[in-house]
């Protein structure tokens, strides 16, 4: 039996590393809106850089961020995610077109938590879809991105600490250039990666 057992592990298909180990937020069903901009054209770049529409997280970052979309929800929100994971590769173009650490994670220091499959780039829609305004575009790179300027309508301050208190009590971190980003606090602990998406 052990080594009937062992034959059928050998043509089992290899499976890579990411889909494997990565959740795909897909699974949690509808409760999310998607908006992932490195999948198309619409982005700082200016090129498609992933062949899919994907996110995937860490399976602990994914638990967080479905309950973090749970305690939205009851305020009238839901998640709308521009990027999860980012591979390597994807990191290292970036950082060749624009070099600018204030915004692009440099990939051949720390990398990017989306590197490590621990981040999100999200916004919140209402849970009709509808757009909620944070008072500037998703990687504009400027003031106005700033989660420390304040030089915005009450409205609009009122949208991002929401967004932020939520992420903060559900085990996320911010980063101050950046009002769309969120930083699980343990990403540390989990390696860069540079699997492709698993696309088919």
């Amino acid at each position: 039996m052990k080594i009937l057992l062992v034959s059928l592990l050998f043509l089992i298909p290899f499976k890579p590393f990411i889909s494997s180990e990565l959740t795909d937020m897909a699974c949690y069903g509808s409760e999310f809106d998607y908006e992932i901009r490195y999948a198309t054209a619409d982005n700082f770049i200016g090129e498609t850089l992933y062949d899919c529409s994907k996110c995937l997280l860490q399976p602990d970052v994914a638990i967080s961020v479905w309950e973090a979309n749970q305690y939205f929800c009851e305020l009238g929100y839901k998640i709308k995610f521009y990027d999860c994971y980012r591979p390597l590769s994807v990191q290292k173009f970036m950082w060749s077109k624009v070099p600018r650490p204030t915004y692009v994670a440099n990939p051949y220091g720390k990398g990017s938590i989306h590197n490590r499959a621990a981040a999100v780039d999200i916004t919140l829609v209402t849970l009709d879809g509808c757009y909620v305004e944070m008072g500037s575009d998703y990687d504009f790179f400027g003031r106005a991105s700033h989660i420390d300027n304040y030089n915005f309508s009450s409205e609009i301050l009122n949208n991002r600490k929401i967004l932020i208190d939520g992420m903060r009590n559900h085990g996320f971190q911010t980063v101050r250039t950046e009002w769309w980003h969120y930083s699980f606090r343990k990403n540390y602990s989990f390696p860069i990666l540079d699997d492709k998406l698993p696309c088919e």
